[in-house]
């Protein structure tokens, strides 16, 4: 596995390293494979990223867009990470429609929803059932608590192996959210986490030997790139790997 940790000085230096590795990413991807596809994430660490790529002048028309997990909200909720994303970057660019793919949240039934998201997306990548498609970028973030996605711990999405999506549950509220070895299927895999409040449980993620079922964010090991990009106050006492 080709893992990476870089440490920069603060959030906004973490920003302009990820808006790096996307920009050369993107025509890259592009030029062997006509598009770009990458899944994003919520919270407030990537929000400047998607206002920064807003600003690019970028081939719009071949760039898709996924979302690893979602509340179960309504997308015009504030707690939505698709309005996140569609307020901060989709709106402001000339982003074709068809190429923005959110997860659907309004057929009042968590798991008709994942099903349908897994649907959707073998359809648009043309797999069949049990086979992992690879998007070019995925883009996560950690909780204090060791999660990612919506993967949290010790909860039955854990345990989730032969599907693209299932639902996750976050304190009695249900998501949807990719499935690790989905996840993992991918080319390249970019964690921003910022603050001093997630030290712990890096401490756990990067430790050699440790409990994936408590720190989440231990199971994921792509197939293709992984970096870490961690500001000062999360990563100040991890050395580069």
């Amino acid at each position: 596995m080709n893992k990476k940790i870089e440490v920069l000085p603060d959030t906004e230096a973490l920003v302009e390293r990820a808006l790096e590795l996307l920009l050369a990413k993107i025509p890259a991807a592009i030029e062997q494979r006509g598009i770009f596809t990458i899944a994003l994430s919520g919270g407030n660490t990537p929000k400047p990223l998607y206002e920064a790529i807003a600003k690019q002048d970028l081939p719009w028309d071949k760039i898709h867009v996924f979302w690893g997990d979602e509340r179960y909200v309504p997308p015009t909720s504030l707690e939505s990470n698709f309005n996140m994303a569609r307020q901060a970057w989709l709106e402001r660019v000339n982003i074709p429609a068809a190429n923005i793919h959110p997860i659907p949240t309004t057929q009042g039934d968590p798991a008709v929803s994942a099903a349908q998201y897994e649907q959707q997306l073998q359809e648009f990548f043309q797999t069949a059932p049990g086979e992992f498609p690879a998007l070019d970028v995925i883009l996560l973030g950690m909780g204090d608590d060791g999660h990612t996605a919506s993967l949290f711990p010790h909860t039955e999405a854990l345990k989730v192996r032969d599907r693209l999506i299932t639902v996750g549950n976050k304190d009695g509220h249900p998501r949807i959210t990719f499935t690790y070895p989905f996840i993992n299927a991918a080319r390249c895999v970019i964690f921003l986490v910022s603050g001093a409040n997630k030290k712990p449980a890096l401490a756990q993620v990067f430790a050699p030997e440790g409990d994936s079922d408590a720190y989440p964010s231990r199971l994921i090991q792509p197939q293709g790139e992984l970096w870490w990009l961690l500001d000062a106050a999360a990563g100040d006492e991890l050395k580069q790997g």
